[in-house]
Parts: C-alpha cells; structure tokens; sequence
C-alpha cells in the first residue's frame, strides 16, 4: 500500500481545516479545500494569503515559496473535486450524521487506493469506518489547533484499519515536521481524553462556587506552568464543542469525571459558548475577540476582606526544603525570620541551605552580594518553638502528617503570642483538624506554597469556617508583601490544583494500564498537545509516586468518587519501592547519583 499522497483534498474549511490546508500547501502538496459554502471557501485562501505573508515577513518563507504554496491550493464546493486525491482529511462539525454522509459520498468518487482520514477527536473512528465501503482504509487524524504551530497529530486506528494505512499518514506527518502518535479508538484519544476531564473538573469546581474563575485559573497557571488556566481554554475552544466532546467520552467510560458539568450545557443552550460568542466563562472585546474586558464578576481592583492585623517577623517551622525556601521569602522581603526545627543543629543545616541558594542567586547575577548578606542576617536559625513567642505570623512546613501537625499547633498555641496568625503549608490534609488542635482555631489559616517557594509564584490562601476575616486580609496583604500570586479556596481535599491535577495524573496511569498508549506517546501528547511543561508521568516521577499516592487516596476519600480511586499500578510502584526520581526508578528508570 505504497501511496505516495501528493495530492490531498481537505472536507471543511473552517479554522481548522484551512491550517491543515496551509500546512499541506507549504509542505509541497497539491490541495483541494472542499467546502460547500463559498464564504468559507473564500475565507481559507484570504487566511492562507495572510499567513503566509506573514511567514515571509518574519523571514520564515520566501516569496517564492509562498507563491508556489498557494499555487498548490484550490477550492471546490463538491465532493466530486477530491476524485484524484490520494489522501482525504474530513473536518466537518462533529455530528455522526454529517461525517457519515461525507464518507459514503467519498466512497462513491475516490480511487479504492484512497486513504480517508476523520479529524474527529470525539466520535468512533471504528463507527465511521464501518459505514465505509472501505473500512481497512479508514482512519483518525487529529491535528491540535492551531495546525501550523501544534506540532502533535494523532494518528488513530480502528480495528479496521490496515497497517499500511497507518504507517503511510504516519510517514506523511514526518515529513509535515510534526509529532505523530499512535493511539486506538476511544472518546478524546490521549491529548483530549485527559484534557477535557480536567477542564470539566474546573467547570464543576467553578460551577460548585469553590473559587473564582479567575483564582482557577490563575492557580493551574502559576502552580503548574499552563499556559492556560482551564476556564479560560474552555472558552478558547468553544464551551459546546468540550461538552460534545464531553458526552462522548461518558457515553464509552460512564466515569461520573466525564459526566458534562451542568454548567456547560447551560452555557451553550443560553449562547454563551466563549470567545467565538463573545462570552462563556469569561466576557470578550467582541465576539471572536481575544481581550477579556471586565463584567459583574470581575473582582474590583484592590478589593481586600477588611484590614489585617501587623506582621513585622515571621516563624517558620521545619527544616527541609520547603520550611527553608518559604524562609527564604520571608527574609527577601524584609521579614525578621526565625527558622526553627527539632535542634538547633537541624536549624542550622536549614539555613546554611539559604546561604547555599542566595550564592546561587548572586553567582547568576539575580541578587547583590550586599542583599545576600542583609537577607541571611534577618534569618534567626533554633532549636526550639520557644523562639516563636513574638513573631506576629507562624507558618508550619513540617511533615504531612495530620497527627505531627496538630502536635505541632498544639506547641504552637502555646508558645505564640495572642493574636499571632497561625499559618499550615499542608497540601492535602483539612486545615480545620489542625486548627481544631489549638484553643483559637479563629487564627489559623493554610497557605500553600508551591516548590520551590523561591521560584513558584502561587500560593492557595485556605480559609476554614472557622478562620477569622482579618486573618484572611493579614495573609493576602502578606502575599502581596513577599510578591506572590493569593489565591482563595475553601477547606477541602486537594485545595485548587492538586484537586484538578491529580485526578488527571491518575487518568493517564490507566491508559497505561489499560495498554492504550505507551509512557512517552502520553508524555509527548501533552506537552506537545496540551502546552504542559511536563508530561504525565516525568510529573509524577518529580513530585513523587508515595506523595501522589497519599493525595490520590484523600481526594478518593472525600469525594467518594469511584473514578477518583487510584490507579492499581499506582499503588503496586509504591509498594515495590519505586517512588521516582529520589529512588532511581519510577514509571521510568534514572541513573543514580
């Protein structure tokens, strides 16, 4: 099935399909942009004629080459047009019916040679195959949007499908300089499948009034390095087209975690479905606008919960990495830091570990030798609690552990001074049980800091109901003071991101387990499809697999979600001893140091 595929024909012209068309004509191939509106079709050759202006005046083309490129490119409004193509891509909307119809009006015009490709990402590529007259040439081809910037297609083959087939699209995106993957026929594929329950999470969460779109946001942004927080990407793509995709993907797995959020379809039944309409989650310039402008949710500017109480020094509890980055923090920003672990000698190992990073930071030209020496003389390193009882802010980075916590508050409760704000950095366990260990659950708060606290930017400002307001506005306007991004959240199970990240991390173990795709095809789908700054599974290395085991295990309890629960694979890895990067072998091996 040796196809050479020089000449391509591309059903549908919208946004997508003409990006698939520029990519085609650059790459050498005649192509044929069918669509049966004349105002599409007109729309793909300005777009194609602007684009490729653009690349020539950014030094990406020559004129020359973009002239022969859109030489290469013809329009038809018939499906009669694709008659001697090699290689037809549909892109229509995402209705069965339609797709179908395509396929058996193709199947009456092209050569028995002919590969057809869907460039759905949520129907059955097995069910449009079938009602082909040629099903072993059938096949997925889902390219991520923009198509001439996404690097990653998905190649997706039925159980139909020949292997030739495969092997000769696969050999076509190459040679169109993208990544391709090969992935079954299921709902989403690997990209989507992972992403769009991640973003219906969001959706829920906001729904739920957990926290503002813009905490969201922000929070998956800042604490995971996306280049888009999840509401914001919902309405990029179109709040109807995530929640077909959505129903899709429930209808094969019945997992309550693809069930669509209410919220989605009230949105798309009232019109609102993003950027394209000029509202969704957020409101726009216009709509296909791309500028947010201000609605009645927008939070005013410089808004704050009240006064806070004064904080002029800050303690700090634990010696490892955390306690001593948060430390760090403090002191750069003119804090009076005390840093006090079990002894005196841990105490002082933490704070040579400063010493250590504002070398670093000096050596790289980021910090004066005179602001290394004034930062590390505010740092007070002890042995003791003792040492809190002036600081106005006490904040815990010990282990997460609810038993060692609530010991140490009880210690804390003690030592502080009436009127302290008493801070837990805990990830995953409920602030109130540790505030309920004190005698003024009222001024405890949680404040999640992200690692490496120096670096990370985020920081999840946990209120219980018990917290009191201006413990609240004290912790904001600290934030602000140490330049970091508060977001606020309730007191539950996993906070903002670790609620929306680790279920997704668990959702990419069982494709592996379910021998759907391998480590890398996931890891390389999601950087290159999703913009995440790590795959999957080089994230679950990193962060540890005991670490997110013990959240996997919270939020499965809190929730009570059977889809939460985590992944067997997880659990034996664990209990082999293989928790990652810090043990030499996770889901991957590394080499020991």
């Amino acid at each position: 099935m040796d196809t050479p595929l020089s000449t391509i024909a591309v059903v549908g012209l919208g946004t997508m399909g003409t990006g698939i068309a520029e990519v085609l004509a650059l790459a050498g191939r005649e192509v044929i942009g069918i669509d049966i509106s004349e105002a599409a079709a007109l729309g793909a050759v300005a777009s194609l004629e602007a684009s490729t202006a653009r690349a020539v005046g950014r030094g990406r083309i020559t004129e020359e080459e973009r002239g022969a490129a859109l030489a290469r490119f013809r329009t038809a409004d018939t499906l009669q047009a694709a008659a001697d193509a090699e290689l037809v891509i549909e892109v229509v909307p995402e209705s069965y019916e339609i797709k179908q119809q395509v396929f058996r009006e193709l199947d009456a015009v092209v050569s028995p040679t002919t590969i057809l490709a869907t460039g759905t990402n949520a129907l059955s590529v097995t069910r449009l195959a079938a009602e082909s007259q040629r099903p072993e040439r059938v096949l997925g081809l889902h390219f991520f949007n923009p198509a001439p910037a996404m690097k990653l297609v998905e190649v997706v083959s039925s159980v139909l499908t020949a292997p030739p087939a495969v092997e000769t699209v696969t050999a076509l995106a190459r040679e169109l300089g993208k990544e391709p993957v090969a992935v079954g026929d299921r709902p989403g594929f690997v990209a989507d499948g992972l992403l769009f329950g991640y973003l219906n999470q969001a959706a829920a969460m906001y729904e739920a009034n957990y926290a503002s779109r813009e905490d969201i946001d922000a929070a998956m942004k800042l604490g995971c390095g996306l280049p888009m927080g999840p509401l914001a990407l919902l309405d990029l793509i179109g709040i109807d087209t995530a929640r077909t995709v959505l129903e899709a993907m429930y209808a094969e797995s019945h997992d309550r975690l693809h069930a669509p959020a209410p919220i989605l379809g009230q949105l798309s039944s009232a019109g609102l479905t993003g950027r394209k309409a000029g509202r969704g989650f957020y409101t726009y310039d216009a709509p296909g606008g791309q500028d947010v402008v201000p609605d009645a949710l927008t939070p005013a500017a410089g808004a704050e919960a009240g006064a806070g109480r004064a904080v002029a020094s800050v303690g700090v509890a634990g010696s490892g990495t955390m306690a001593s980055g948060i430390a760090e923090v403090f002191a750069k920003a003119g804090y009076g830091v005390v840093l006090a672990a079990r002894t005196q000698e841990k105490a002082d190992l933490a704070k040579g570990r400063i010493a250590t990073s504002l070398e670093r930071s000096v050596s790289k030209g980021r910090l004066s030798a005179e602001a290394r020496d004034e930062t590390l003389a505010r740092i007070t390193a002890a042995g003791s609690l003792d040492a809190f009882a002036e600081v106005d802010l006490a904040v815990e980075a010990v282990a997460e552990d609810l038993e060692i916590k609530q010991q140490l508050f009880a210690a804390l409760d003690k030592v502080c001074r009436p009127g302290a704000v008493l801070a837990t950095t805990t990830s995953s366990l409920p602030v109130v049980a540790i505030a309920r260990a004190t005698a003024r659950p009222e001024d405890v708060i949680g404040m999640h800091f992200f690692n490496p606290a120096p670096a990370m930017k985020l920081v999840e400002v946990v209120r219980t109901v018990l917290t009191a307001d201006d413990v609240h506005a004290t912790v904001r306007a600290v934030c602000a003071k140490i330049r970091k991004h508060p977001v606020d959240c309730g007191d539950r199970a996993g906070f903002i991101v670790n609620a929306l990240l680790f279920p997704y991390l668990n959702n990419a173990i069982k494709m592996v387990e379910q021998h759907y795709a391998s480590l890398d095809d996931i890891d390389a789908a999601m950087k290159l499809g999703g913009g995440y700054p790590m795959g999957p599974f080089e994230l679950l290395d990193v962060v540890g697999l005991d670490v997110s085991l013990a959240i996997e295990k919270v939020l499965h309890k809190e929730f009570r979600d059977p889809g939460l629960a985590p992944a067997p694979l997880l659990e034996h890895l664990v209990a082999a001893g293989c928790l990652g990067r810090k043990t030499g072998r996770g889901f991957r091996e590394y080499a020991r140091r």
